[in-house]
């Protein structure tokens, strides 16, 4: 990234007070700005580093009114904050423009189908009858087995398995080590205390504009499919086991597990490490704290819960109240 103040000011509306020429290449903290950074200016406990920045591009509210010499170009904007998210969305959108490319040293079939500007980065393996959407992104070592359909604008980091079968909709991000359509756990006892393997036949299938972390794994389904909703955020070791359901647009931090058939209402949010228990049921709208454990059905929508097993916040926070000073002398 290299980026003027004067096309930053053309970006995000803005003008320029200082030099229309300064030249940024990263972004740094006000704090820690040095020369060729960009740096923002929005909470007022900061002001102090506005004149200590070394940066070379300062972002502010149009209404700052410096009360001593600022170093770096200013440009000035209607909120600083939400402009640093913009730009933040701009220079992510430049990253991903991709061109045509299909490494030689990656494979694939005749009856692979790719869309336009795919980018096949190298020694990617791409099965049979696999239909790679327009624009869509494979970085290094991707695996893809036979019969997926992958929509637009995709990306997938280095080292992701997509097993057979998989249904992968649009603008969807899948980062390093992440494995989707692995075999769940699913095991019968025998008479003699051995076990024997249930076979695995369903799939996985993704909606639109959904984001799943590094080294987290998504299991097929043993018949039918392990479902996904659109804009579904899931974040690094997480596991999700065969059959599951999770609704559109619900988020879950780091380490989370969900046992098999369980079914995640739409817009729940889960807190690291928390888990729930096979063929529950967790309604809309549940916000679950971290390292809850989930071991029964929620019936009622828009639950705060916590604990294990999870009960209300408002009676968590009681009752651990009444335990913490149960141990006072």
């Amino acid at each position: 990234m290299e980026i003027t103040a004067k096309q930053l000011a053309s970006i995000l509306n803005g003008t320029v007070d200082g030099n229309p020429d300064a030249v940024a290449t990263k972004f740094a903290k006000i704090e820690h700005g040095k020369p060729g950074a960009i740096s923002f200016f929005a909470n007022p406990k900061y002001e102090q580093y506005v004149y200590t920045s070394k940066a070379s591009i300062l972002l502010v509210n149009k209404s700052f009114e410096p009360k001593a010499e600022v170093t770096p170009t200013m440009v000035r904007v209607d909120d600083a904050y939400s402009a640093v998210a913009d730009l933040l969305k701009y220079v992510s959108a430049q990253k991903k423009k991709t061109r045509r490319h299909r490494s030689l040293l990656s494979r694939w079939y005749l009856s692979t189908k790719f869309g336009k500007k795919v980018y096949v980065s190298d020694f990617c393996h791409i099965g049979r009858r696999t239909r790679i959407g327009d624009n869509s992104i494979l970085h290094e070592r991707v695996t893809i087995g036979e019969d997926c359909t992958i929509g637009n604008n995709c990306i997938f980091y280095p080292g992701v398995v997509i097993y057979p079968g998989t249904v992968i909709g649009n603008n969807c991000i899948l980062h390093a080590g992440c494995i989707i359509g692995s075999d769940g756990f699913g095991n019968a006892p025998q008479p003699d205390g051995s076990w024997e393997k249930i076979e695995h036949l369903g799939n996985v299938v993704i909606g639109n504009d959904v984001e799943i972390g590094a080294n987290t794994t998504v299991d097929r389904a043993q018949m039918e499919s392990t479902i996904i909703g659109n804009g579904v955020r899931i974040d690094n070791l997480c596991q999700i086991a065969h059959n599951v359901v999770i609704g559109d647009h619900t988020v879950m931090a780091a380490m989370c597990g969900v046992a098999g058939s369980a079914q995640i209402g739409k817009y729940c949010m889960f807190g690291g490490q928390a888990g729930v228990a096979g063929h529950l049921k967790v309604p809309d709208h549940t916000m679950v704290a971290a390292q809850t454990g989930i071991t029964g059905n929620l019936r009622k929508e828009g639950m705060k819960v916590s604990g294990t097993p999870a009960i209300p916040l408002s009676t968590y926070l009681r009752a651990y109240a009444l335990f913490k000073r149960s141990g006072e002398e």
